[in-house]
């Protein structure tokens, strides 16, 4: 996966996902959420065939949260793999 930062501040992080689509960035968007630390978290797709998405998050320290959401959705996706796993 890679990642575009096009701003970094203190409190503010705006990046590009390109390649990923709204599935990704939901579930992402949602984990930020999470985070009682996390003031915003949205995203953006401008044209879904020709447009990366665009993120943003304002927090006490956005790329910390940025990390532990997605260490925790990683874990979500984990459980979810071995449950369906045993389910069949």
């Amino acid at each position: 996966m890679e990642i575009k930062i096009l701003e970094d501040s203190k409190t503010k992080l705006v990046f590009e996902l390109p390649g990923e689509s709204h599935t990704f960035c939901n579930a992402l968007r949602e984990e930020l959420w999470e985070d009682k630390n996390v003031d915003a978290a949205a995203y953006n797709i401008k044209h879904p065939l020709i447009s990366a998405p665009k993120f943003l998050i304002e927090a006490k320290d956005p790329k910390k949260a940025l990390k532990e959401a997605a260490k925790r959705l990683d874990k979500k996706s984990d459980e979810f793999l071995k449950a369906f796993k045993k389910a069949k």
